[in-house]
């Protein structure tokens, strides 16, 4: 677009050309450093710490690299996981993510900076963020201009869908991940509009860190050959789509399956087979080009026939049978989940008891995205009006995305980047219209056209009916009738007499700076709801919590690192705790004790066996407790204070995940009042009052309310005066606010005795005594 307003004629074209760069430069080191900045929320209004779940065993695996070196790490046997299976931690981990951090410490102590490896990792995230916007501006540069470019720099470096997860201390994979994504997206770009090798080769290397950085990876690898499979199908095979898709895919492949974790799964599992298959039709098609060239029409058509015929049979022949064979490994569970809603509930609970895997509320939408959910859908239709190459892979990226990001909220982040893309085109686009002073010219032609069309109108007949006045000469120059249709009224009218592109512009300086105004206000208001939900929502650790106080200060709940902290210091170093298994990796991660489940979900029987645990009676669980060697058990437990994220609310996956174990002996209805609702109060199921998890979580409950009806705060339900009693486990620790339970299993009774009886032996309760069975008399 030429420049709007006129520059000085003394400014030479390069004084301008790199005035406009420094100006660009200047303008993402500010959005860089305004991405950072919103991250440190969480270390300003607490302190340097690691959030979540995951992010713990993350940290300690890194800690294990920067001290022990990488072959250390690479080789790590954790005896402490998975009790008494241990991990092996080099084989089952994505290493991207550690190995960087290990590079950055190792970088900073050789230029003499002693900066811990913990500020190390809770700082990662934020400083990745900055090169996401660096890496969203260059590929929204390729799909219109620079302008656009930072526009969507300074969306994703602001906006909480991608800050819900590269916050500092979100020491996830997701913190590195997204640079991957829109970097190797990028080269991809670039290797298509230049048919460059060069680019492929450097998007393929990208391709690889992303591998051993994210699971997630597979969204790359099945985006491109869609996009390649869309641009085939549209006859667009080039030269340039062939030499980008054919180096990054030989060399991406090769270099992914370096990556232990990932292995063979490249060319033996089946999300990764629409790449193959797409990387096969492009030698194809290039063969069948270079075939049309060296032979007449005719034979090529019947050759071209009876190639892809005979071809896609041998393809589809030859992919059954190593299907059938077991060479190629079908989809997984968590792949069909994202076609099937209802497929992880009903046949893989532990992926449908995960938070991040159930559908997204459309409120998350507006949380997540703010206005720019509206810009969105505006920006993919710009992409129509062009539809290049580029603009295609956006459209295929907003369709899918935006699909996965509906059935599952963790997805929302890969939707994120193509919105904040959308929404920069659009808004550039709708900026260059209205800032543009000029204004469009009334040429003379449209009134001589009005002239012509009064002067050629028809004259009425004898009989009262019209006919055209048409010149013999012209005649044979009339256009054919245009059609009724509205749609053919619009084209028409889109189109001028001379075929001469429209004269476009904006009339008035009050509607531009209307537009204008109300476009700075909108992004105004979006900044302000991006720093009101990144402070707010996203930037609280969940080890930490906090509340107000009625002065407005700031209280914080420190129950977990409480609760860790005594673990640490009044337990033998060997002694496994049991707990659920979402709390795995904070137990190993600070207070360095074995667990018999954690976050890795590997081993669905033993999570399943955990489950059984906290559904069954104190009878039925003390031996599956005696015999993994458990010595402790941590519940969490939200009643007093009102925390919901409890396990009394995970209880029913718990259940439900044991029950697809043993379905003869947990069940899940019974567990439900007659009425079919889930109750903690007096109309509790008996299996419900008698299980591990009601009684360690309301044990000693009512105590605390003074002989008044104790009330959960959760669950809004008074509790029976007469709390649950304990009699194979004793209360070890409870935190300041109630919310971490710890109990000791007892050990086995010295006299043989079941402890239920030895307790009320040590009561002075009286066993009941019954009538001795009758001896029969021999007969003689």
């Amino acid at each position: 677009m030429p420049e709007a307003y006129p520059l000085p004629s003394n400014l030479s074209s390069a004084t301008v050309t790199n005035t406009a760069s420094l100006l660009r430069i200047v303008t993402l080191a500010l959005i860089s450093g305004a991405a950072i900045a919103s991250r440190l929320f969480a270390v300003i209004n607490f302190e340097s710490i690691i959030h979540e779940f995951d992010p713990w065993f993350n940290y300690r695996a890194t800690r294990v690299l920067a001290t022990k070196g990488f072959y250390e790490f690479w080789n790590w046997f954790d005896p402490t996981a998975w009790y008494p299976l241990g991990r092996v931690v080099g084989g089952t981990v994505y290493p991207g993510l550690m190995a960087t951090s290990g590079v950055i410490y190792n970088l900073l102590h050789a230029l003499n900076l002693p900066v811990d490896i913990r500020n190390v990792c809770v700082l990662l995230a934020p400083g990745f963020s900055a090169l996401t916007a660096w890496a969203t501006y260059m590929f929204t540069k390729e799909m219109k201009d620079p302008s656009a470019g930072l526009l969507a720099a300074a969306f994703i470096g602001i906006v909480p869908g991608y800050i819900s997860r590269s916050v500092a201390g979100s020491y996830d994979n997701e913190a590195i991940a997204i640079f991957l994504l829109m970097f190797t997206f990028y080269c991809w770009i670039k290797a298509l509009k230049q048919g460059s090798a060069l680019f492929g080769t450097v998007a393929a290397v990208f391709y690889f860190y992303m591998v051993a950085a994210w699971g997630g990876y597979v969204f790359i690898t099945n985006m491109i050959p869609l996009h390649a499979l869309v641009l085939i199908l549209m006859g667009r095979f080039s030269n340039r789509l062939y030499a980008a898709y054919s180096s990054w895919y030989a060399i991406g492949t090769l270099a992914s399956m370096q990556v232990p974790f990932v292995g063979f799964q490249p060319v033996k599992t089946s999300e990764h087979m629409a790449a193959l298959a797409v990387f096969g039709l492009l030698q194809i098609v290039a063969f069948a080009q270079l075939v049309r060239s060296h032979v007449s029409s005719q034979q090529f058509q019947k050759l071209l026939f009876i190639g892809v015929v005979a071809i896609g049979i041998l393809g589809a022949a030859a992919f059954g049978i190593m299907t059938l064979k077991g060479w190629i490994a079908p989809w997984t569970g968590r792949f069909y989940s994202l076609w099937d809603t209802g497929y992880a509930k009903k046949y893989i609970p532990i992926i449908a008891s995960v938070s991040e895997h159930q559908p997204t509320a459309w409120p998350s939408f507006f949380m997540d995205l703010q206005f720019l959910i509206f810009l969105f859908p505006a920006g993919v239709v710009v992409c129509f009006r062009q539809l290049r190459d580029e603009h295609l892979f956006v459209i295929i990226y907003a369709v899918m995305a935006s699909y996965f990001a509906g059935v599952m909220v963790r997805l929302m982040l890969t939707l994120t980047p193509v919105v904040c893309v959308a929404s920069a085109v659009a808004l550039s686009t709708l900026l260059d219209t209205y800032i543009d002073p000029t204004e469009p010219e009334i040429n003379d032609d449209t009134v001589s056209e009005s002239g012509a069309s009064t002067a050629s109108a028809p004259a009425p007949g004898a009989n009262g009916t019209s006919h055209p006045t048409t010149p013999k000469k012209t005649k044979k120059a009339v256009p054919p009738p245009q059609s009724t249709s509205a749609l053919g009224q619009i084209i028409a009218a889109s189109r001028s007499s001379n075929n001469k592109p429209r004269p476009k512009g904006i009339f008035g300086a009050d509607t531009r700076l209307m537009v204008v105004f109300n476009a700075m206000c909108l992004l105004a208001f979006f900044v302000f709801h991006c720093t009101w939900v990144t402070s707010s929502a996203y930037s609280s650790p969940s080890v930490v919590l906090a509340s107000t106080n009625p002065d407005g200060s700031q209280h914080i709940i420190d129950d977990f690192r409480e609760a860790y902290y005594w673990l640490r210091q009044n337990t033998q170093e060997d002694s496994v705790v049991l707990s659920w298994w979402d709390y795995g990796y904070q137990i190993a991660g600070m207070a360095d004790r074995p667990t018999l489940v954690d976050n890795n979900t590997w081993n669905n029987t033993h999570i399943a066996t955990v489950g059984k645990v906290m559904a069954s009676s104190e009878e039925v669980a003390y031996p599956i407790l005696r015999k993994h060697d458990v010595q402790y058990i941590l519940v969490i437990f939200g009643g007093l204070l009102g925390y919901s994220g409890d396990d009394i609310n995970k209880f029913l996956w718990m259940v439900r995940i044991a029950q697809g174990i043993w379905p003869d002996e947990v069940q899940e209805p019974s567990f439900f009042t007659p009425r079919g609702e889930y109750k903690v109060d007096d109309q509790a199921s008996p299996t419900m009052r008698n299980s591990m998890m009601y009684k360690m979580s309301y044990y000693r409950f009512a105590e605390l309310f003074g002989g008044n009806a104790a009330t959960d705060r959760v669950r809004q339900q008074q509790l029976p005066k007469v709390g649950p009693t304990l009699d194979y486990v004793d209360e070890a620790f409870t935190s300041e606010n109630w919310i971490v339970r710890i109990y000791e299993v007892k050990k086995e009774d010295p006299l043989g005795r079941d402890h239920k009886s030895a307790n009320a032996f040590s009561q002075g309760k009286k066993r009941k005594r019954t009538k001795p069975a009758q001896r029969r008399r021999a007969i003689l």
